[in-house]
């Protein structure tokens, strides 16, 4: 006899987003979560990801709401001595069971894992114990915008007899690596992947890229988590909107003000996914000279690459590395509070974990549906220069929305995943003032700017 779930709320998703939404709710709500996930834990993606991956962010940016991941503390050493400190796999992973115990102890979460939601009712992967979801439970979607990895997905490219294709998290336990390797994608995954191969005293010359479109990423320095750099930044962002002719042009100031890298200079990038990049390693990734750009890759086979409209020769035992999965989805935007489910997206432009845990304090603080959507309007992802410029209005006004809420503002500057929070004793200073009053100068002409770019 099936089991009825005593809960109300059912998370399905257990990786970032579901866990801060989750945090949030039950910190500010006397509320009964149950969080289900298809994987063995929580962490999400996190679980299978490739063994070198660190955060792309800073540590502070990622997480739930009341833990702090990591120690906030500065690297002391290495290329990136100065900046925030930015979590591995492992440490995530760690994390988030902290997080997870911290939720089991209030005695109002329960993990429900390997099992999957439908039809009213979670289904065992392993078992098919079926346990029923009460029609008075509220449904939370944190798998609408879940990511595609590697290691989960197969190559979006026919691989004919003969070729060895490995997805990025067999890197480490590769053995007879041959000569050449060819490595697919334009993402950060692909990056790290041409980086570590580096690291470990790859030749370059060994290495042939597979770049769709050329990507903008922004310079990890100036996304810190101090109020100072990252609000100067989106001043000098909002300076440069305002005065943009195109929406290459905008890149390019954007570049020069040094909050947008792209890996070669001779090329206007068509690609603004825009995850954060340090420039040691955009100096590495430069060294990399043999890179094919002839659009998708359509086929590989024995010593060829093949694309719509090109083959290009490659060694016949050449190793494939596999760094081309969709990863961020772009699915239309839905209101986060609808008639079936609370489905969770992004509000702050490019920072999913402030806008679930967002989501989780205003669920937990209102009672109607329709002013929780007018205070947390979804905001996407960018894929394209014109997508970026989209998120980032649509990000800005979701961001003025739920700040006009006093109390939703108070509980923001309180929280460190909020990337614009000036903390409780930050010290004033001459570079603060002028971002902020640059900010409140140029932010409205820009948005206007930006609207008509897009």
């Amino acid at each position: 006899m099936a089991r009825t779930l005593e809960a109300d709320y059912l998370v399905v998703g257990a990786g970032a987003m579901g866990m801060a939404f989750t945090d949030a709710l039950v910190d500010h709500a006397d509320a009964r979560v149950a969080l289900v996930d298809r994987r063995h834990g929580v962490g999400g993606h996190w679980l299978e990801a490739y063994p070198f991956v660190h955060l792309h962010q800073a540590s502070a940016f990622y997480g739930v709401a009341s833990t702090l991941l990591g120690g906030g503390q500065l690297q002391q050493h290495g290329p990136e001595a100065g900046l925030q400190e930015r979590a591995t796999r492992t440490e995530i992973c760690r994390y988030y069971e902290q997080v997870l115990a911290r939720l089991l102890e209030t005695g109002r979460v329960e993990l429900i894992t390997s099992s999957e939601y439908a039809d009213g009712a979670v289904v065992s992967r392993v078992s098919g114990r079926r346990t029923e979801v009460p029609g008075g439970c509220r449904v939370v979607d944190a798998r609408y915008l879940a990511p595609s990895i590697p290691a989960e997905t197969p190559p979006p490219f026919e691989v004919l007899d003969g070729v060895r294709v490995v997805p990025v998290n067999a890197l480490p336990r590769l053995e007879d690596v041959p000569d050449e390797l060819v490595v697919v994608g334009a993402g950060k995954t692909a990056t790290d992947a041409c980086i570590w191969l580096l690291a470990q005293g790859v030749d370059p010359d060994r290495i042939t890229w597979v770049r769709a479109r050329e990507p903008w990423m922004f310079n990890r320095a100036v996304i810190q988590p101090d109020p100072a750099i990252f609000l100067g930044m989106v001043a000098d962002l909002m300076e440069s909107a305002r005065v943009a002719e195109s929406l290459d042009d905008l890149f390019l100031r954007l570049e020069d003000h040094g909050i947008m890298l792209r890996i070669d200079r001779s090329r206007v990038p068509t690609m603004a996914k825009a995850p954060t990049l340090a420039t040691w390693e955009l100096e590495q990734l430069r060294t990399v000279e043999n890179v094919v750009r002839h659009g998708h890759l359509v086929a590989v086979a024995p010593g060829e690459l093949r694309f719509a409209d090109a083959t290009v020769a490659v060694e016949r035992d050449a190793l494939v590395v596999h760094c081309a999965a969709d990863g961020l989805k772009y699915p239309p935007l839905v209101p986060i509070w609808g008639p079936r489910a609370i489905t969770l997206q992004p509000i702050r432009a490019g920072f999913p974990c402030f806008g679930a845990a967002l989501a989780g304090y205003v669920e937990a603080t209102r009672d109607d549906d329709a002013e929780k959507n007018r205070l947390c309007p979804p905001t996407p992802y960018g894929d394209s220069l014109a997508a970026w410029v989209r998120m980032t209005v649509l990000g800005t006004r979701a961001a003025a929305s739920a700040t006009s809420a006093p109390d939703v503002k108070a509980w923001a500057n309180d929280v460190p995943l909020n990337p614009t929070r000036i903390p409780a004793g930050y010290p004033a200073s001459p570079a603060l003032d002028d971002a902020r009053e640059r900010i409140a100068t140029h932010t409205v002409p820009a948005i206007e700017r930006l609207l008509q770019l897009a």
